[in-house]
């Protein structure tokens, strides 16, 4: 309502300047209103510039005093003011871009590649439980993870037997290191071949008869052959040199181990009579022990590289090519699946040991484990 002791002019001028300015106030307010309430923080302020705008408007249009042109009021007499105020909330703060950088965390718990074709077969493989080696198993996709040994004592070196019906693997649970074997659920434990000092990286022939080892004897680590109960143990070759890591080709025909009797670490075959020995690396410095042949016999799975920086390497006995199938990260111990379709490995890329697997080309390269303990060593089996 207009204040009738104004001029009819006058009041209609203020009456058409208040409306107007009710209007651009209430239009600001509810431009205001469209932006999120936000709390005031140093990287979140309200607009200078719009803060000041609204301060002008209301101190403009706070208590508007009459003019006093036509009768005066007796004496005594109150003066109205023109209360065309507005009441407004004061605007939302306005946020400002945020730089600073976010860290992206791990989600709890981890979920596998889903998979188009997934690799099948078992995995087993050295996992570091309560700061102990224990022996775990899960399936060639990374599912269904179970810990096998509960050891309070060193487990590791495990391998499949080609039927994947019995675990081998070394352990020092009753002092120096020997094999032992289980089945596939971790029971029936049982010594396979006693004596003969530490024991290390067992692995039962394609046919499923006989076994080699590595035995460390005073300062020097020999290639050993037995029958598969363990009987019958002898070097492998008749003039025992330095050998590590004995793996069996997919054939039978021979058994490999990296040595360093050549000067530096490269890998040897031999016959399992300890005939016909043949250097079969020779273009790759730094070569390291594990390694894994092909179904076909024609590619050989290697690491090689200085110490904290070794990388999977493929090689092609027919045409004597070399490929490197990783860049960094530190990557060890590839192992062929029964089919030739992929090639398990242990990576230091995430910043502990984790099990993945890749292609023979080195695509599709898919991480298995996430714990945060390292796991390591792994062997396919069916």
């Amino acid at each position: 309502m207009i204040d009738p002791h104004l001029k009819p002019g006058r009041s209609r001028a203020r009456a058409g300047i208040g409306i107007l300015t009710t209007l651009l106030v209430l239009g600001l307010a509810a431009w205001a209103c469209t932006f999120p309430r936000q709390t005031q923080t140093p990287g979140n302020q309200i607009d200078p510039t719009f803060a000041a705008a609204i301060t002008s408007i209301t101190a403009k249009t706070s208590t508007a005093q009459p003019t006093q042109s036509g009768p005066v009021p007796a004496e005594g007499t109150s003066i109205p003011s023109v209360q065309t105020a507005v009441v407004i909330p004061l605007p939302t703060a306005i946020p400002f871009p945020d730089t600073t950088p976010t860290i992206d965390l791990p989600s709890p718990g981890f979920t596998p590649t889903p998979w188009v074709s997934p690799p099948t077969g078992t995995i087993v493989f050295t996992c570091y439980v309560d700061f102990v080696d224990q022996i775990c198993r899960m399936n060639a996709d990374g599912t269904d993870q179970v810990q096998l040994t509960d050891s309070k004592v060193t487990d590791f070196y495990s391998s499949v037997s080609p039927d994947g019906s019995t675990i081998i693997f070394t352990t020092r649970r009753e002092g120096p290191f020997q094999v032992y074997q289980m089945d596939l659920e971790g029971n029936n434990e049982e010594k396979v071949v006693p004596g003969l000092g530490n024991q290390y990286a067992p692995a039962i022939s394609p046919d499923g008869q006989r076994i080699v080892l590595a035995v460390e004897s005073g300062r020097q680590t020999t290639v050993w052959i037995a029958n598969r109960d363990g009987t019958d143990p002898r070097p492998l070759e008749g003039n025992p040199q330095n050998g590590l890591d004995p793996v069996w080709t997919q054939d039978g025909q021979y058994v490999s181990f990296a040595s360093n009797r050549s000067g530096s670490m490269q890998i040897y075959r031999v016959r399992p009579d300890g005939t016909d020995l043949t250097q079969v690396t020779h273009d790759v410095e730094d070569v390291g022990g594990r390694h894994s042949w092909s179904p076909d016999g024609q590619m050989l799975a290697i690491y090689a590289g200085p110490s904290g920086n070794h990388d999977i390497y493929s090689i092609n006995l027919g045409s004597g090519s070399v490929n490197r199938l990783t860049e960094g990260g530190d990557n060890l111990a590839p192992c062929f699946s029964p089919d030739g379709q992929w090639i398990a490995f242990t990576t230091y890329r995430d910043g502990n040991n984790e099990i993945y697997i890749m292609r023979p080309d080195g695509t599709q390269v898919t991480r298995l484990t996430n714990n945060s303990r390292p796991d390591w060593q792994p062997r396919w089996g069916p």
